[in-house]
């Protein structure tokens, strides 16, 4: 079965510096995949890489067994890659309705139906469509990134520290929509996060990132929490 997602000894960096070196991961159709690490080890340069932002120096990125490793961020979502940036980045002059209709630009096939599932996933956005985005809590406008994103339908959906800054209620609220986002649709997941309490159940697989290699991969069951707390705390 072909990956959704292939990264093959990609190496990443800044001017001289180098951030990642030799990273190779897949993710299975269907299967979602946390990539967890302390900041700074190099998981949103990861994510950059993956949806276009960065290039990497050397290694491919694959999605669906095409190499992407040269096409830009707007193609990469229109093939199907869905992105929720750390910090969120919601337009916060336009208002919840217009940041949703955005999304749907990357949307390849018909539109119909769309924006209401997202509506169906978070009630909350409905209620405040045409609230400028500006005024959300953070919680709300983590919400409205997610939605953002889903309303294009990906095949990937990629979220980069989705709890940060969140309120305790929220990421338990974020958490119950990630986990119902995997029961319920086909969609692939990347998931970079730091704290393995929130990534622990949402995953089929883990990958920890330090000193800018892979320093653990395993399967959600066969898991050495510990060591991944060690790794995590270092």
């Amino acid at each position: 079965m072909t990956s959704v997602l292939g990264l093959d000894r990609v190496t990443v960096g800044y001017g001289e510096g180098t951030v990642l070196s030799d990273v190779s991961l897949d993710i299975a159709p269907g299967s979602a995949l946390c990539l967890l690490g302390r900041n700074g080890v190099g998981k949103t340069t990861l994510v950059k890489t993956v949806v276009g932002l960065l290039r990497p120096r050397h290694g491919q990125v694959l999605f669906e067994g095409v190499e992407v490793t040269a096409k830009p961020p707007n193609q990469r979502a229109r093939m199907g890659i869905g992105y929720v940036p750390q910090g969120r980045l919601v337009f916060p002059q336009l208002t919840v309705r217009e940041n949703l209709l955005v999304g749907l630009e990357a949307l390849a096939g018909g539109k119909a139906g769309a924006l209401s599932e997202v509506l169906d996933l978070f009630p909350v956005l409905g209620e405040m469509s045409g609230r400028v985005a500006g005024m959300l809590s953070g919680g709300q406008q983590q919400q409205l990134a997610i939605g953002r994103a889903l309303v294009a339908r990906p095949k990937l959906l990629i979220l980069d520290e989705p709890t940060e800054g969140i309120q305790p209620s929220i990421v338990i609220e974020i958490r119950a929509v990630l986990r119902k986002i995997r029961e319920e649709t086909g969609v692939s997941m990347l998931l970079a996060e730091q704290f393995l309490d929130f990534a622990s159940g949402l995953a089929d697989h883990y990958c920890v990132l330090d000193g800018g290699i892979v320093a653990m991969n395993s399967s959600a069951a066969e898991l050495d929490r510990p060591a991944v707390l060690d790794l995590l705390a270092v």
